[in-house]
């Protein structure tokens, strides 16, 4: 056996070199003794450990090689293209260098590997920020391109002349685990691309795509050629793609706690006067009810067993809304003027929608019954509501709707089938009370009389 002669500087920062075929090599300091719990501790290390410990043929050398790496005898690494090299000391002092080899990707596969990072806007997006996505290693996987270490991939030669994985190699795979913690970048470094070599190639994929695709969609009319020059078509990541990655992605971290309390607005007052057109005032009620809204929705979102979120309102519900929050002076009539309502008309939709939201004012503003086996079993449910001797004359007001004969009283029908009371107040019907499912009982506080129904007309 030939020791190392201790020459091998283990005792410095990371650097970048390159070495006489041009090819980047880094090294990294030694690191420390690693200590009890797990010895990798991101996605990218621990992937790199259960590749190495399942495609081991001696688990022997693999757990005195853990011991070695645990105890910090492995110096200061260094890793280029296809080779990680290390100085890993036995524990009587002697010291041997390490070098595991890993075969390097062709340029055809590089080629591959890129297509698949660009085709992607969360790969590249996450390559760009100088972050490795994990599920490129999927996505590579699944065209043929295995990015971790598979059986046989790692190559051994130590000093200590062991014909196959000794403690010496194996301490060293696992320090490697420890520096994908700190950069997942080193292991593309080992399958032949440097991350700066890496990032320049994605960047300049990535401009040469983005603009033939917004050629491509000008071309096909998809999108303005003013919006093509400007370079504004949005690009994301689908639901879809994010949610299939969940099982190798890193753990979520957990979920916030829901405050006390909406956060308070900030204050516009100062001393500097707004610029032209612009309202303090309404900034300030827009931000509380902001606030207010996502205070609600977190603690919707939190709730177990919490329902799917809300269709989003038109612009007319939303101004129904928010004037139903009672906005500052002035606000009221700008939203009604927004919404294309007269101020009376406003005052009377917050009315409604205090008494049941969306459905309540599409009950009030729009005429329309549910369709034909809807309107048949609101019919039915009319004739059913009460005992005979005890039903109210009913006569039809248009679509959904029926007046009680000889009273200010009115019932409507919405589309989920709910009847809401109306009561005539100066000529006009408003909503007099929530929905209830029972229509006798939506009109008891209204009609205390008594008849029967009568039906003329849809």
């Amino acid at each position: 056996m030939s020791a190392y002669d201790g020459t091998h500087d283990d005792e410095h920062d990371e650097r970048h070199e390159h070495d006489d075929q041009g090819k980047e090599e880094r090294t990294f300091a030694a690191l420390p003794p690693a200590g009890g719990g797990a010895f990798a501790r991101t996605w990218w290390g621990r992937a790199w450990l259960k590749a190495l410990e399942d495609t081991a043929l001696d688990g022997r050398q693999l757990k005195k090689g853990r011991g070695h790496a645990r105890a910090g005898a492995v110096g200061a690494v260094s890793v280029r293209p296809g080779r990680i090299t290390a100085v890993v000391k036995d524990r009587d002092g002697s010291a041997y260098r390490s070098d595991v080899l890993l075969r390097e990707l062709s340029e055809a596969e590089w080629d591959r590997l890129l297509d698949l990072a660009v085709e992607s806007a969360g790969h590249i997006a996450a390559l760009l920020d100088h972050e490795m996505p994990p599920h490129l290693v999927e996505d590579a996987a699944a065209a043929g391109l295995e990015l971790l270490p598979g059986i046989g991939d790692l190559e051994p030669e130590c000093g200590c002349e062991a014909w196959d994985h000794c403690p010496h190699t194996a301490a060293l795979c696992y320090q490697v685990a420890r520096l994908l913690d700190e950069d997942p970048f080193v292991l593309l470094l080992m399958r032949g691309r440097g991350e700066r070599a890496l990032l320049a190639a994605v960047q300049e994929r990535g401009a040469v795509g983005e603009r033939a695709a917004r050629e491509g969609a000008a071309r096909e009319g998809s999108v303005t050629a003013g919006a093509v020059a400007a370079g504004a078509v949005a690009e994301g990541v689908s639901a879809e793609e994010a949610f299939a990655a969940r099982d190798i992605l890193p753990p979520l971290p957990v979920p916030p706690t829901l405050p006390a309390a909406p956060g308070e607005p900030p204050s516009l007052d100062t001393e500097t006067a707004p610029g032209p057109g612009l309202d303090p005032k309404a900034l300030e009620f827009l931000a509380a009810d902001a606030a207010a809204r996502a205070h609600r929705m977190l603690a919707e979102a939190l709730a177990p067993g919490h329902a799917p979120a809300e269709a989003p309102l038109t612009a007319g519900q939303d101004a129904v809304r928010l004037a139903a929050g009672a906005p500052p002076p002035g606000i009221a009539d700008r939203l009604a003027a927004g919404s294309g309502r007269r101020r009376a008309e406003l005052d009377l939709a917050t009315r409604a929608w205090r008494l049941g939201g969306a459905a309540a004012l599409s009950v009030l503003e729009e005429e329309g019954a549910p369709g034909g086996e809807a309107t048949a079993r609101a019919k039915a449910r009319l004739a059913e509501a009460w005992e005979e001797g005890e039903r109210p004359v009913l006569r039809p007001a248009g679509a959904g709707r029926w007046t009680v004969a000889g009273a200010d009283a009115q019932l409507r029908v919405g589309e989920d089938g709910r009847w809401w009371p109306y009561r005539r107040e100066r000529g006009a019907w408003v909503p007099a009370g929530p929905a209830d499912q029972d229509p006798a009982a939506a009109l008891a506080g209204l009609w205390p009389g008594g008849g029967t129904v009568t039906e003329a007309g849809p």
